[in-house]
């Protein structure tokens, strides 16, 4: 018996099964947190107050939720939280797309849709105004009987959404186990110093020196990059591994926080419940009410 454990979900998905599609009515969600190795796109409507938690990321939504997940080892859980909507709607699609150089997706019609399915590997979320592009033909697609046009619907879908903007990541690199990635070979290798390196005292001048600038210049110069100051973007790394201990061991707080480079437990305290809205106590308990003993 282990409360840490994740349920791992057999999807239906059998043998050379592309799509499976539930389209439900329902008052309520009571399913636990859990992982699949299929990939999954999950619409909900009507369901203001749920809270959804993918990875280290916990949010309430609003009437209408549409997340991608292409992670095997990611979990996810849509809770009942503050909702008491009578018409909850959830469509449900897991689907098996191989993926990589050697497939269709690498070709220049599906390159959009092979970007966006690698960054959900942490949990895409898209605003309201991607759901209403592809509502009408997510509404539709649990009807169509003939295999190869529900296919071929379904990937409409994920092109119309992978052309959207405004799409968000959700868990954290760190929580995720997601490998470091970036188009700037001086950022690359400076990410993954950090990396390998954020339980540790991390530098600006040591970070400068890796990518063979000047400390203020390669300050302006992550930011232009990644949208983030060097600060943030260490903070989270740190608070995403911080938070993969507390769902994954039974270490205590204090040794958690020293053990991922936060040097006073206070301060780990109040940046944690900054971040996250909760305390890392909460967030480890939270956890383990949404698990299930096997």
């Amino acid at each position: 018996m282990d409360e840490r454990r994740v349920i791992h979900e057999i999807t239906p998905l059998m043998g050379n099964d592309v799509l499976y599609i539930a389209d439900r009515r329902k008052k309520e969600f009571t399913y636990p947190i859990h992982n699949h190795e299929a990939f999954e796109l999950n619409f909900v409507e009507h369901a203001a107050g749920v809270r959804r938690i993918v990875g280290d990321n916990s949010e309430v939504i609003g009437e209408y939720d549409l997340v991608l997940i292409t992670s095997p080892d990611l979990e996810h859980v849509w809770e009942q939280h503050e909702c008491h909507s009578e018409d909850i709607r959830e469509i449900t699609v897991q689907f098996d797309f191989r993926t990589g150089e050697d497939t269709l997706f690498a070709s220049t019609p599906f390159i959009s849709i092979q970007k966006m399915m690698n960054e959900a590997r942490k949990g895409l979320s898209f605003p309201v105004g991607a759901i209403m592009k592809v509502y009408g033909m997510l509404d539709k697609l649990s009807s169509i009987k003939e295999g190869f046009y529900a296919v071929t619907q379904f990937l409409t879908i994920l092109y119309e959404l992978s052309k959207c903007e405004g799409a968000t990541p959700l868990a954290s690199s760190s929580f995720a186990k997601v490998a470091v990635e970036d188009d700037s070979r001086r950022i690359l290798k400076v990410k993954n110093f950090i990396h390998q390196n954020y339980m540790d005292e991390v530098r600006l001048a040591q970070l400068a020196d890796i990518a063979g600038m000047s400390p203020s210049a390669f300050s302006r110069f992550f930011k232009l990059h990644t949208g983030r100051n060097l600060t943030d973007y260490i903070i989270d790394i740190r608070l995403g591994a911080a938070s993969r201990m507390l769902v994954d061991t039974s270490r205590s707080v204090s040794e958690i926080s020293f053990h991922c480079g936060f040097n006073n437990l206070s301060n780990f305290n109040r940046i944690f419940k900054k971040k996250k809205n909760c305390s890392p106590t909460e967030f480890r308990e939270n956890y383990r009410k949404t698990r299930v003993i096997i």
